[in-house]
């Protein structure tokens, strides 16, 4: 895909795609967005309830920048137990966009700079331990083609473009083939809060929930798995 560096109001940079007409994160600030829809209402209330030393499992959809990998491995330095993290992406981007959109951008801490690259360095089907507190595996393809363990994933952060732009994402089906993959009592998470998303959702057995959405977006998504 041919993408364009965009700067967002937080001042990190984003993607922007002319062919779908579409950003990789909200232009009100990819930071602000990826930090209170995933972390704050996916990962955090999971962590709250761990103790560790057992890893709590996190599943993404749409692995893109890096930027929400790079804030929950952030993260994982000061949780109580270690994160496992899987992420699921069917175009990869180059080197030379990850370069372009420049590390600085999304690195609050500096010392996280190479951890950065190890995310976009590390080989893809192959787990990797970045750090003692967080593993990667990155799974390139679609994700209704990859089989995945049933009843693991504690928090599944669903970040697809829009549902007008990645219909073949957004389908019951997706759905279920999540709700199989989450653990008894995980959480989905997304910026979208369509209501066609929500009764997939539902469809699926999701229990669905509205939360009040990043700067620029009134509301996003939860669903839990009961």
């Amino acid at each position: 895909m041919i993408v364009e560096v965009r700067p967002t109001a937080d001042g990190s940079n984003t993607l922007y795609v002319p062919a779908l007409d579409e950003h990789y994160h909200s232009t009100h600030g990819a930071v602000q967005e990826a930090l209170h829809v995933y972390l704050q209402a996916g990962l955090e209330p999971v962590l709250a309830t761990a103790t560790g030393p057992a890893p709590v499992w996190v599943l993404e959809v749409g692995f893109g920048t890096g930027l929400n990998a790079l804030l929950t491995l952030q993260r994982s330095l000061t949780a109580k137990a270690p994160i496992f993290y899987d992420t699921i992406e069917k175009h990869p981007l180059s080197a030379a966009v990850i370069r372009k959109l420049g590390a600085e951008r999304y690195i609050l801490n500096p010392e996280l700079l190479e951890c950065y690259e190890l995310l976009h360095e590390a080989s893809w089907e192959t787990p990797e331990a970045l750090t003692a507190q967080f593993a990667l595996l990155k799974l390139e393809g679609a994700l209704q083609d990859l089989p995945l363990a049933e009843d693991t994933y504690q928090v599944i952060y669903f970040d697809a473009f829009a549902p007008e732009k990645q219909p073949d994402m957004w389908t019951d089906e997706v759905f279920q083939q999540l709700y199989a993959a989450a653990a008894p009592g995980g959480c989905l998470v997304s910026y979208c809060a369509k209501g066609s998303f929500k009764r997939s959702l539902k469809a699926a057995g999701w229990q669905v929930e509205s939360l009040p959405g990043p700067a620029g977006k009134r509301e996003m998504t939860r669903a839990w798995k009961r």
